[in-house]
């Protein structure tokens, strides 16, 4: 498989960056935070310095990372300030994935709430009502912007967003009717909080052409105490079930990149120590 890692888990010094990607053997550069910015932040000659360093370095660009959606309330509107303000965010990126010649553009989900559907009384008592029905609306655009520009959308699985599950990131899709322009970035340590399993069930609902990117880590949750521990890969609930995950994907031939997101450090902020500490178990489980 195609191995990548995004950069600011090792680095927001970007040149930096791509020197260590180098040292490990990985060949896809995914692209978030580079030195003080987030990507559809940078101006153009930031952009023309990103570019020349990876045509130096040899890499490709996995996927353009910006954080479109994230934190938006479902009392936004589409088209109201929010909104256009992380529709243009989209906007930029786009731009950005034609100039790097990249696939894949992130978009996020707006903020969580906790129980969209229900039945046998929850309907009434507990669902969040409408919330579901007022994320698709805003989410729209975005699909028939990436249609006309010609770039495909992958919606991360992410903590406190309202895609944060397999399940929910396939009905997205299929209720946008968007197979053909939006598909699932699959962070399964992401998932562990809505108590999805990786393998095989959030692997299985993706079947049929929904998987568009991974992300990669290991996490220990406890959702009773509110808390999350990143752990080195191997160590956290996911331990058991890369392999599984990887032999998966493998076998029904999965062609996207599988990207480490280096987010773990041992105890001192360190993330780059944290990369070192899992990246060899990264590569030989995916590789």
């Amino acid at each position: 498989m195609k191995l990548g890692v995004i950069t600011d888990g090792i680095s927001r010094d970007f040149e930096h960056a791509l020197t260590v990607m180098n040292e490990f053997g990985l060949d896809h550069a995914e692209l978030q935070f580079l030195w003080d910015k987030e990507v559809g932040d940078l101006d153009q000659g930031e952009r023309a310095r990103a570019l020349d360093l990876i045509r130096r370095h040899g890499k490709a660009v996995a996927c353009i990372s910006r954080h479109v959606f994230a934190g938006m309330p479902m009392t936004t509107k589409a088209g109201d300030a929010v909104h256009q303000r992380h529709m243009d965010g989209l906007k930029r990126c786009i731009e950005m994935a034609h100039q790097f010649d990249c696939p894949l553009v992130r978009i996020m989900s707006g903020r969580k709430e906790m129980i969209l559907f229900g039945t046998h009384g929850a309907e009434q008592w507990n669902v969040a009502k409408g919330a579901w029905d007022a994320l698709l609306p805003l989410i729209a655009p975005a699909v028939e912007l990436a249609q006309t520009e010609g770039v495909m959308l992958v919606v991360e699985t992410g903590n406190g967003t309202m895609i944060n599950s397999c399940w929910t990131g396939k009905k997205l899709i299929d209720d946008l009717d968007a197979k053909g322009t939006l598909k699932i970035l699959w962070d399964p340590a992401n998932n562990c909080w809505a108590h999805e399993t990786a393998y095989p069930d959030g692997y299985q609902t993706m079947q049929d052409g929904y998987l568009g990117h991974v992300h990669i880590k290991d996490v220990q949750v406890d959702t009773p105490k509110a808390s999350l521990e990143v752990r080195p890969m191997g160590e956290g609930q996911l331990g058991d079930q890369f392999q599984p995950m990887a032999d998966a994907l493998r076998r029904d031939g999965y062609d996207g990149v599988v990207s480490f997101e280096s987010v773990y450090h041992p105890g001192n902020g360190d993330f780059e120590a944290g990369f070192r500490v899992c990246i060899e178990r990264f590569k030989a489980t995916f590789g």
